[in-house]
C-alpha cells in the first residue's frame, strides 16, 4: 500500500509549548497562610473537634498536616481555559492528600472526582457523568470531556499512551478490511464527547510524585481516517491485532491506533507525539511517608 500522510491541522496547536512559556511556575507550602489572631472559622471548627480524637487518630492527622506543609511545585499554562490558579491549587491539594496515604498513582475514578471537585470549588461548573457511561466522564461549562490516565512504569515523557481508549465489542474482526470497521467504531465513539484530557504520572518515587495534565486534540486523532492499516497476520492471538499508523508529510509517526485482539478486544492509542498536545498544568509533590509506613 502506498504511504499515506496527514497534514496536522492548525487547531492542534491551541497553546504554545511549555518550553516556550517560561513563566507561571511557582512553589507552594512551607509556611502559614493566615496571620495570628485572624484564624478562620474552619480552623476553629477543627480545634473544637480535636478533643474527641484518639491518639492514633491524631497521629494520622499530624501526618496529613505535615504533608500539606511540604513545598510543592505547580505550573499552569496561562492559556488554559480549564486550569485556573484556583483549580491548580485545589487539584494539587488533592494529589498531596492522596499521596499522603499511597504511592500508587491517582486512579481514573479518583481523578474524575478530584478534578470535578477542584473545578466546582473555583466557580467552574462541572458535573460527573453517571457511572459506566460509555462516552464522556464529566461535563465542564456544557462541554463534554473524556478523562484518561497514564501511569505505567516505563512511561516515556514525550510519547502519550492510552492503554484502553475504548472497548471494541463483538463486531467482525477477521480480515484487514474489518479493522477499517473497527476504526469507524472509534470515530463514532469520539462523537460522544467534545474534548479529551489525560492525567499522566511522570515521576514515581517514595519521595517525589510528578503529574501533568495534557489535552489530546480530537482533530489530531481524526487524522487516523487516512492512516495505514495493517493486521499482524503472524500473531497467534484470536482475533489478530492490527494497527492504524498516522504519518506526517515527512513520513514520521504522529501516533497509531492499536487494535488489541485476544480476550479484551480494546483500542489503544500509542506513540502519540506530546508536542502536538497542549499541556494544561503540572504538579510536583514532595511526599513524606507517614509514620505508619514500613521503614
Amino acid at each position: 500500500m502506498a504511504s499515506q500522510t496527514a497534514a496536522v491541522p492548525s487547531t492542534v496547536y491551541a497553546f504554545r509549548s511549555r518550553a516556550s512559556i517560561g513563566k507561571g511556575r511557582y512553589h507552594l507550602g512551607g509556611g502559614p497562610i493566615w496571620k495570628m489572631g485572624d484564624v478562620p472559622k474552619t480552623l476553629n471548627r477543627i480545634i473544637e473537634r480535636l478533643g474527641i480524637l484518639s491518639t492514633r487518630q491524631l497521629d494520622w492527622l499530624v501526618g496529613v498536616v505535615e504533608q500539606f506543609a511540604q513545598t510543592s511545585e505547580r505550573w499552569r499554562n496561562p492559556e488554559s481555559d480549564i486550569v485556573t490558579d484556583g483549580v491548580l491549587a485545589s487539584f494539587g491539594d488533592a494529589l498531596q492528600i492522596h499521596h499522603c496515604f499511597s504511592t500508587e498513582a491517582l486512579s481514573k475514578d479518583r481523578f474524575e472526582y478530584a478534578f470535578a471537585r477542584a473545578l466546582n470549588e473555583n466557580g467552574i461548573p462541572a458535573t460527573l457523568a453517571s457511572r459506566g457511561n460509555p462516552g464522556h466522564d464529566v461535563t465542564i461549562r456544557s462541554q463534554r470531556f473524556s478523562l484518561k490516565t497514564q501511569a505505567n512504569r516505563e512511561i516515556r515523557p514525550n510519547l502519550l499512551h492510552i492503554s484502553k481508549f475504548m472497548e471494541l465489542g463483538k463486531g467482525a474482526w477477521t480480515t484487514e478490511a474489518d479493522l477499517g470497521g473497527l476504526r469507524e467504531q472509534f470515530f463514532r465513539h469520539m462523537k460522544s464527547y467534545d474534548r479529551i484530557l489525560q492525567l499522566r504520572r511522570l515521576v514515581d518515587t517514595e519521595r517525589i510524585q510528578e503529574y501533568e495534565l495534557v489535552e489530546i486534540p480530537k482533530a489530531l486523532l481524526s487524522l487516523s481516517e487516512t492512516g495505514i492499516i495493517r493486521m499482524a497476520n503472524d500473531s497467534s492471538q484470536t482475533p489478530k491485532p492490527g494497527t492504524c499508523r498516522v504519518l506526517d508529510d515527512k513520513g514520521r509517526t504522529l501516533f497509531e491506533l492499536y487494535f488489541d485482539g485476544g480476550t479484551e478486544r480494546k483500542l489503544q492509542i500509542r506513540k502519540l507525539d506530546k508536542r502536538l498536545c497542549p499541556v494544561h498544568a503540572m504538579w510536583k509533590i514532595n511526599r513524606i511517608p507517614l509514620a505508619t509506613e514500613a521503614k
